[in-house]
């Protein structure tokens, strides 16, 4: 696998026959910035002059570079990140989603997801989206308790998720996903269960919940480094990790993917899509893409982004190609996270027989022909896969 500095253009992609094709844009406009967050996101003082139109402008030359490069595709995902999607209002959701149908084909019954801050929606902003073929919502609450909104410098009330989710429901959505953030500093067991009830209560048939991970640079990382609050504890995150699956299994939502319990049907299609070693194209600031053996991953900032569409080029900051040993890690790492497991003839021989130690040792069970991951070795799955893989 090699890395290197794109040209002015991708080297040539071809779409691997058979895999889901998906479609990721990157909107990276935030009213404030969470301590906890290191990703490709700008608040208004760090835009230097790009503004949302200016965006939308510049995913639309993209979209048709692509349109270019990859011929006729038929899309059987979307999904709109970020970032804060729903700070583009309705309308503005409409006209992204009217940029993808202009030049890509969807396939009938795609899934077409946006995230969305509580904060900046309403029930005329889902019945806009909806209208217009939206058909998941998924809304960052990370918790109903006060003191941990506040550690994490999230700005919304408590209990505005929960609203936001009854308007998204009553706006004629059936998928729903609520996005909750576990082990934060100050946390306890009761502020954690409090929070994934008040997701059932809302009527979501999905949630995603993922450990607090302090990432460098972030004002999180920053509080952690001067001793102003305690780095979050391994043995603390694995407990919360059981509380919450047993409360969320009990209400009927099974975990199908390591941070990710759905009810029967309601898995998110594009994500399962990228576990599954499918295709996609990323576009906007910093969004990666992945075709046949290539990954590429664009410029960040959104000024430099617009300026390298305007002088005809694909946004690419770098690219690499995969070769067979790279895309056999990638495939172990990610088809392991699933419920349905990996096939065991996707492993090498010495890979095989560690997977038996593994199934040993209670960390992997044999379904047939597949491998799949324990309770307890989805609290390791991380340390499962390095000592499954050959060096």
């Amino acid at each position: 696998m090699s890395v290197r500095p794109a040209p002015a253009a991708l080297p040539e992609l071809r779409l691997t026959p058979g895999t889901a094709f998906g479609m990721y844009l990157h909107v990276p406009f935030c009213a404030t910035r969470c301590g906890y967050c290191d990703f490709n996101t700008y608040t208004a003082a760090e835009l230097g002059g790009a503004s949302a139109q200016g965006w939308l402008a510049a995913v639309r030359t993209e979209l048709e570079l692509a349109a270019d490069l990859l011929g006729a595709v038929s899309v059987d995902t979307v999904f709109i990140g970020g970032g804060t999607p729903s700070l583009l209002g309705g309308a503005g959701l409409v006209e992204v989603l009217d940029a993808v149908r202009s030049t890509f084909t969807l396939t009938t019954g795609a899934e077409v997801t946006t995230e969305a801050n509580p904060e900046s929606t309403s029930r005329e902003f889902f019945e806009h989206i909806r209208a217009a073929g939206y058909t998941r919502v998924s809304l960052g609450m990370q918790s109903v308790a006060p003191r941990v909104l506040a550690v994490l410098d999230r700005t919304h009330s408590p209990g505005r998720a929960l609203h936001a989710a009854a308007e998204a429901a009553a706006a004629g959505f059936e998928h729903l996903n609520i996005d909750l953030i576990y082990g934060t500093p100050g946390e306890s067991d009761d502020d954690l269960l409090r929070s994934v009830d008040a997701a059932l209560t809302a009527g979501v048939d999905h949630v995603s919940a993922y450990a607090l991970v302090v990432e460098d640079g972030t004002a999180l990382a920053r509080r952690v480094r001067r001793g102003e609050i305690a780095a979050p504890d391994d043995d603390v995150l694995a407990h919360r990790y059981e509380l919450l699956d047993q409360r969320l299994s009990a209400a009927g939502l099974g975990w199908y993917e390591v941070s990710n319990w759905s009810l029967p049907g309601a898995e998110c299609r594009h994500n399962v899509g990228y576990w599954n070693g499918g295709q996609w194209w990323g576009a906007g600031p910093g969004a990666h893409g992945f075709v046949g053996d290539t990954r590429w991953w664009n410029v960040k900032h959104p000024s430099a982004y617009a300026q390298q569409l305007s002088d005809g080029q694909v946004p690419v900051a770098e690219f690499e190609r995969l070769d067979a040993h790279a895309r056999h890690i990638e495939n172990v790492l990610l088809q392991i996270r699933l419920r349905t497991g990996l096939p065991l003839a996707a492993l090498t021989g010495s890979e095989q027989r560690r997977a038996g130690d593994a199934v040993a040792d209670g960390l992997l069970l044999r379904a047939a022909d597949r491998l799949v991951l324990t309770d307890r070795g989805r609290l390791l799955a991380d340390a499962v896969v390095r000592d499954l893989l050959d060096d």
